[in-house]
């Protein structure tokens, strides 16, 4: 496999998120082993973004960027990992994408296990459904260990990193809305591997919407 430089995160977020589908998760252990997992599923997400952590701390007068809280990190060195605590409980793992100046996220939202079942295994016990094991972005940080000591860590290189496989292939990619947001529910900036069984069963947010919209309609 090869290491992602970089470069690869420099770039406009829309195009990463979709070239990261088919890349592979890689966590290399203390102990020496090796927890390797094909990306399946990603999120976009872009500082002109509502649901963008970083949202509102651009300046709009100005275009300065406001050193506040933690969305700062989101504008800084392309290819560094963001990581946050969601719910209070699950640690989601995102890569800083655009060039350094420029906010711009990709979650990593699902991966399929290729290497290190037996580590995901233990890290996810009592899971039956070998799907369950890392088909959401919870599922495969609590997986592959990942929390907060990555934050801010690039993904370019050991213990944590993003690679190329040796042989890529051509995946069928399906788009939709991101799951689990109320604003930019109109954004299309889901990608995911048509098919795949680690995708992550949640429901796009615009479908959300307009289930709730549909429902409010049909009251009394």
């Amino acid at each position: 496999m090869e290491l992602l430089t970089e470069d690869f995160f420099a770039r406009d977020t829309l195009t990463v998120a979709p070239d990261l589908i088919g890349k592979l998760l890689v966590h290399e252990r203390p102990s020496g082993e090796r927890i390797v997992g094909r990306i399946v599923e990603t999120e976009a997400y872009t500082q002109d973004d509502p649901a963008f952590h970083g949202w509102g701390i651009v300046d709009r007068a100005t275009g300065l960027i406001k050193p506040e809280g933690r969305g700062y990190d989101l504008f800084g060195r392309p290819g560094k990992a963001y990581v946050y605590l969601c719910y209070g409980w699950y640690w989601l793992l995102n890569v800083v994408t655009e060039p350094e100046g420029r906010g711009g996220a990709v979650l990593i939202r699902a991966v399929e296990p290729l290497e290190g079942e037996a580590f995901i295994r233990e890290r996810r016990e009592g899971i039956r459904k070998r799907t369950d094991l890392t088909s959401g972005p919870g599922k495969l940080t609590q997986a592959f260990d990942i929390d907060d000591r990555f934050h801010n860590r690039m993904l370019t290189q050991p213990p944590l990193y993003l690679a190329a496989p040796e042989q890529e292939q051509a995946w069928p990619i399906a788009v939709s809305s991101r799951i689990g947001i109320t604003r930019g529910v109109e954004f299309k900036w889901r990608y995911f591997i048509q098919g795949n069984p680690f995708v992550s069963p949640g429901t796009p947010s615009d479908i959300v919407m307009r289930r709730k919209l549909e429902r409010k309609l049909q009251r009394p």
